[in-house]
């Protein structure tokens, strides 16, 4: 089951989305033609008066590394994406870049004097890694109200309690009590042990919360301590710590120890922005919020599988639940390059240069291609991004690798760049 389809008519007024069978149909009659790939969208060859499409709701399930995406009318979902975010790729070369300008100022050059002024951060800042993902969601958001009538936006607000997490014991007045209580401490070990059994890596299993060092020799109830394990390995290891447990495959036994001591990064991360987020949303439109045991109660009641974009589906207060999509659209970040003209070595001194002519033969880098070969060593049909050159010969990344040495009259553009790359 496959995405319903977008349709604008020709005034590019936002109409009810419909079947791909349906779509099939009007583009065979002529009556409507491809407007755009990704996500994909007819324009009809005619306006429509009084439209009164249906309302649809979009719901959001921000994570640190995904973002769920799900369009809904009434309670059957038919359109679904998942959005990766590059907040990790931002850091990284955000550090690199301040590494090269450090190096440069204790060299013996001309003295600047440090200036303090105008250095005050406004209330709310947010790193560039951190914005990016609010920025990111808003922009999705913002393009498919252009192609769907979206009344109403749900997105789920969690706050991962780090508190709970190192000590899922703390006790209080009522604290986390009743149906939903713990789905937060196991959510967060489900992502971070990659849902499988941290001992033999099985899958598709009950997973049990197991203490990594035995609380009966004096381990503790931090989540450091905790991993998942199937029923079989966790009754083997018993009381046994994990240095005895796994002394015949020191391999895992590392892989552990590290997987275990990983911080609490992407749970900072959505605590951080989930505000920001909130706040950006509300100026688009009225916006309904969630909590993460909410979504997760959902999950279970309907019993549906662990996906970011079913995830967004079951935001909120759900009474009943329809998938008609199954090929949720995979959206992955990748930026539109950077603005450096001068390539450095690891020590900062420039090595190359670049040109500023971007544009190749009508081509751009990042554009999706797709590329039909007749003849030379290289016949067959690529579709994907392009790598322009300026002598003509492009390189095609595909799903299954990259293909050099495409020569540019082959090629036909599909989409342009837009800073993200799309796959099914």
């Amino acid at each position: 089951m496959q995405n319903y389809v977008f349709v604008i008519d020709t005034n590019k007024q936002p109409l009810n989305p419909i079947s791909p069978a349906r779509a099939r149909e009007l583009l065979t009659k002529k009556k409507a033609a491809v407007f755009k790939i990704y996500p994909f969208t007819l324009i009809l060859k005619h306006a429509v008066d009084n439209p009164n499409p249906n309302p649809l709701t979009i719901k959001l399930d921000p994570g640190s590394k995904f973002t769920g995406i799900a369009i809904l009318n009434d309670d059957k979902v038919i359109w679904a994406a998942e959005l990766e975010h590059r907040g990790r790729q931002i850091k990284g070369s955000l550090e690199s870049r301040h590494s090269l300008r450090r190096s440069r100022r204790t060299r013996k050059t001309r003295y600047r004097k440090p200036r303090f002024e105008n250095r005050k951060r406004p209330e709310g800042w947010l790193p560039p890694s951190l914005m990016h993902r609010v920025f990111s969601v808003e922009t999705w958001v913002k393009r498919l109200c252009r192609y769907a009538p979206i009344a109403q936006i749900s997105m789920e607000l969690v706050k991962f309690d780090t508190q709970k997490m190192q000590n899922p014991e703390v006790d209080g007045v009522e604290y986390q009590q009743g149906e939903l209580a713990g789905y937060e401490v196991r959510e967060y070990l489900l992502e971070k042990w990659r849902r499988k059994c941290a001992y033999c890596d099985k899958e598709g299993v009950p997973l049990q919360i197991e203490h990594i060092h035995p609380k009966s020799i004096g381990g503790s109830n931090r989540v450091s301590n905790l991993t998942l394990s199937c029923e079989r390995c966790n009754i083997k290891k018993g009381t046994k710590s994990v240095d005895e447990f796994l002394k015949k495959a020191p391999t895992r036994l590392a892989d552990i120890k590290r997987q275990a001591k990983q911080p609490l990064k992407d749970a900072a991360a959505v605590n951080a922005t989930r505000w920001s987020l909130f706040r950006t949303l509300k100026n688009i439109l009225p916006i309904t919020t969630g909590t993460g045991g909410q979504t997760k109660h959902n999950l279970i009641k309907f019993d549906l599988p662990k996906y970011h974009w079913v995830d967004a589906a079951c935001v909120g207060n759900v009474e009943k639940l329809k998938l008609l999509t199954q090929q949720p659209l995979r959206i992955k970040c990748t930026g539109w390059g950077t603005r450096q003209m001068c390539g450095t070595d690891r020590y900062g001194f420039p090595i190359r240069h670049k040109e500023r002519k971007q544009v190749h033969f009508g081509f751009k880098t990042g554009d999706i291609v797709k590329a039909v070969v007749s003849t030379g060593k290289k016949i067959g049909e690529y579709v994907g991004r392009v790598l322009c050159r300026k002598t003509g010969s492009f390189d095609i990344v595909t799903k299954s690798g990259r293909v050099a040495g495409i020569n540019y009259k082959f090629c036909t553009p599909i989409h342009k760049k837009d800073g993200y790359s799309y796959a099914f």
